[in-house]
Formats: C-alpha cells, sequence, structure tokens
C-alpha cells in the first residue's frame, strides 16, 4: 500500500490541517501539498477548477500488495481492476504496468484497456446488459465474459452464430448468493443449474472457466458465505464432466481515508444535527475509517473456513482453483486529490456561513445520495486571508440549491478568501467523476497526471 503519514501543519505555506477529520495522505502526496503548494495555484491557474492529480504510482504500490497477500498464501489468483471506479487513462496503464486484468462494463472500457496496453485475454467482462458490439469485441479478443442470465447466454450462443470460424467464448457464470434473493443480477440455483446442462451439450462452444458473484457491503464474512455456496456448483459442474477453474468473488474490498479511532471517535461524539447547516444527519456513510485496509480484508477471507478443518486459501489449492478479485476503490486509494478554488464566502444567517467553490457537488458527489464525504478539505490560503477561526458550509458554483459539497460545517482555523484552495484527498475512488457533467456548460474538470519525478519535484501532464 502506498506509504500513508498522518498530515502536519506548515504555516510557512499557508497549509491548514483539519483537527476533525483530517485524511490520511500518501507522503509523496503530502510533500507537494505542504512543500509545494504553489504548484496547486499554478495549475489551477492553468488548468482551472476543479482540478483532478491523478498519482498512477499509489496505484502499483496497492497492486503489488494484493498480489504479494495472495503470493503469500500461493494461491492461484487473477486481479481485475474495476475500471468504473475512475475514468483516468493513466490508472488503466498502472494496471498494464503491474500485470493486472481489467474489469470492464462498457465496450468504451474495453477500449480504453486495451489503449493502455493490457491485453485482452486479461480483460474480464461484469454487468448484465452487454451489447452485440461488446459481446462480439469480448469473444474476438479472447475476453472473460461473466454470464449473468440464461437470457445472456441464449445471446451469446445467437452470436456465436453469426460469426466466423470456430471462436470459442470464454465464461464465468454469475451466481446471485442467497443472501440476496432480490436483486436483479446473477443467477439462483435452477437457471445456473440449467446452464450447466446446456454447457455439457455444447462442450465445443464455449470454454467454461468458472463462477462469479459480487455483494454489496464491504464484509469479508459475505464473501465467505458466497463463496462456501459456490463451491457447490463447482463439485456438480465436475460431476458433469466440465472442468470449472475459477471462482471470481468480485470487489467489494475496503480502504482506509481517515485513522479508525479518530473516525469512530467522530461518529460516537460529533455526528450530531446541530453540525450540519440543514439539521439532517445522513443515515449512512461509506466506512470511511476502515478497521480493516484491503490486504487485511483479503487475509482474513483466505484464512476464513470453507469446511470444518479447512480454510478458503486450503480449498483453492487442494481444488486447483484460481481465485479472482475485481477491486476497484481500494486498487485506487490515494491515487487521486481534487482541487477545489474558493470564489467568496457568504454569511446567510447570523450562525450559517457557506463558502462557494469553482466546481459543483457533481466532482464531488456523496452529497447527491443523501450521505456525506467524511473527509475534512485542507485549505491551502493565500497570505491576504484573514486568520480568524470560523466555521462553514461548501457548495458549487451552480443554480441548484441540493449543489451542496458537504452539508456538514466544517471548521477552520482561517477564514478561507477568495483564490484560496480547498484539496479533497483519496478522491479517485468514485468521488471526481461517477456524476461529472458540463452543467451551466461548464467544461469537465481537466485531470492531470501526477508523477514524482526527482526528490522534491514533480512533472505533470495532462491524462487523455
Amino acid at each position: 500500500m502506498p506509504n500513508i503519514i498522518p498530515t502536519s501543519i506548515d504555516s510557512c505555506i499557508k497549509v491548514h490541517t483539519p483537527e476533525m477529520l483530517p485524511p490520511l495522505l500518501d507522503s509523496v502526496v503530502s510533500h507537494l501539498i505542504h512543500n509545494k503548494s504553489q504548484d496547486l495555484f499554478e495549475l489551477t491557474t492553468q488548468y482551472g477548477s476543479p482540478l483532478n492529480l491523478v498519482w498512477p504510482h499509489a496505484f502499483e504500490l496497492n497492486s503489488a500488495a494484493l498480489l504479494g497477500v495472495l503470493n503469500q498464501y500461493k494461491v492461484d489468483h487473477a486481479i481485475f481492476y474495476g475500471a468504473k471506479a475512475n475514468k483516468s487513462q493513466c490508472l488503466l496503464e498502472a494496471a498494464s504496468n503491474s500485470g493486472i486484468g481489467v474489469d470492464v462494463s462498457s465496450i468504451h472500457e474495453l477500449r480504453a484497456a486495451l489503449r493502455a496496453g493490457v491485453p485482452a485475454q486479461r480483460l474480464c467482462a461484469t454487468g448484465p446488459a452487454k451489447t452485440t458490439e461488446f459481446h462480439q469485441a469480448l469473444v474476438e479478443g479472447g475476453s472473460l465474459i461473466c454470464v449473468d442470465s440464461l437470457e445472456e447466454f441464449s445471446h451469446l450462443n445467437t452470436l456465436l452464430e453469426a460469426l466466423p470460424g470456430a471462436v470459442k467464448p470464454r465464461i464465468l457464470l454469475r451466481y446471485r448468493p442467497s443472501s440476496c434473493p432480490s436483486s436483479r443480477f446473477g443467477m439462483g440455483a435452477d437457471d445456473l443449474l440449467e446452464c450447466l446442462q446446456i454447457l455439457t451439450r455444447e462442450r465445443d462452444k464455449f470454454h467454461f472457466e468458472g463462477l462469479h458473484f459480487h455483494l454489496g457491503g464491504y464484509g469479508f464474512e459475505s464473501r465467505a458465505q458466497a463463496f462456501r455456496e459456490v463451491t457447490a456448483f463447482i463439485t456438480a459442474a465436475r460431476e458433469m464432466g466440465l472442468n470449472p477453474s475459477m471462482i471470481d468473488i468480485g470487489g467489494g474490498l475496503p480502504m482506509r481515508y481517515v485513522e479508525p479511532q479518530r473516525y469512530s471517535n467522530f461518529l460516537q461524539n460529533d455526528n450530531v444535527a446541530s453540525h450540519y447547516y440543514n439539521g439532517c444527519v445522513p443515515g449512512s456513510y461509506y466506512p470511511y475509517g476502515s478497521s480493516l485496509t484491503a490486504c487485511q480484508w483479503l487475509t482474513l477471507f483466505l484464512e476464513a473456513e470453507h469446511s470444518p478443518g479447512q480454510t478458503i486459501a486450503n480449498y483453492l489449492k487442494l481444488n486447483n482453483i484460481t481465485l479472482a478479485l475485481e477491486p476497484g476503490r481500494s486498487l485506487v486509494d490515494q491515487a487521486a486529490i481534487s482541487v477545489f478554488r474558493v470564489t467568496r464566502t457568504k454569511q446567510i444567517a447570523e450562525n450559517k456561513t457557506v463558502i462557494f467553490i469553482e466546481g459543483s457537488s457533481f466532482s464531488a458527489c456523496e452529497t447527491w445520495f443523501s450521505s456525506e464525504y467524511l473527509v475534512d478539505p485542507i485549505l491551502i490560503s493565500t497570505e491576504h486571508s484573514p486568520h480568524k477561526p470560523m466555521q462553514a458550509y461548501i457548495a458549487g458554483h451552480s443554480c441548484l440549491d441540493d449543489d451542496v459539497i458537504t452539508h456538514r460545517l466544517i471548521n477552520f482555523n482561517c477564514t478561507p478568501n477568495a483564490g484560496d484552495l480547498l484539496v479533497y484527498a483519496n478522491t479517485a475512488g468514485y468521488q471526481m467523476d461517477l456524476l461529472e457533467n458540463e452543467f451551466h456548460r461548464h467544461p469537465l474538470p481537466q485531470r492531470i497526471k501526477a508523477t514524482c519525478c526527482t526528490e522534491g519535484n514533480y512533472a505533470f501532464s495532462p491524462d487523455y
């Protein structure tokens, strides 16, 4: 994982670290913010606000850490980066450099991954609504296809009849675990068994490689239970004369944005209605102060019991099964920061102040899901900013009253002024581009590839 260090205040460069929920920062990113903050002012002047700085080195460290756990347990494995987590091309290039695959959910993600140098054979396609064009590209490239339903199986079968030559798709069958019976994704036991029976009759048409499932939430226990359910179908398939060799457990590995104890203290003692300008405490949050890192989670999963006296890791080795993972957010941990320029500060009531930033909540999207991004921004102030503590919520520049970056009242030890910068850390995992758009005809935020080229110096280039 990236080298994480707590943020610290360096008053010489006017960097004001928040005290309530300060972000954990990769050391390379921290050095830029605290020692090269003038670069951020220059970059926002050149490229505008908001500005996303993307750090591919963090991705490569994260993938190496997960691979290290898998190698430690000596299990066959395949990692597919969930490309939907971030649209930056340089992160796909980082996946290619790391030697891992990519989980693609559209023809457009597939093409971007190929441009980044990821071989088609290292692509895995998930999602239930694959188009004919998408299916055809996957089949012809030798990519892995997660078949979501009998209907998709039928569509793929029909497509094969129209393709020239003896092309055999590589497929996984997606199982719907018993813990999510109402999900529209995957197949229940009856449909899955029907697919297996079709495969026994059409062995020459498909490369059946195994089974797949994907769950919401971030618990390793629920994955272990679903894994145990899936292995029963592995046994059934082998008894039918098929040879499945992979179980893909999807994504949902956790990551840590803030220090766990500080996060726990906030939820227990400070997360009250009076700390939100609208007086509403959200009903749920992403676990920003996770007690587990992704590597710890994976270790616990591999050591979980499969059957009496046998761990999941032992089952995989004894049965020659490859464990596949599709992490998204956890692979881009520390791989981006988002910089917003302050437009003005406005007092709208005796006890309510709002900071308007040049950008919108579509580029920091949690409030649109009735939640909050529980990581405080770092303020980089100009020399003209008054050193007067204040409290404010943060809003975007659009005409929408709901365009709010955070309803939570943020404590500042220095009043933000026009031209100051607010830096949100660790935004690569969905935050920076899940909902971005050109509302009011503002152009999409620029994304810049950032690298540390020499000690204390950085190189920046547009990321296309």
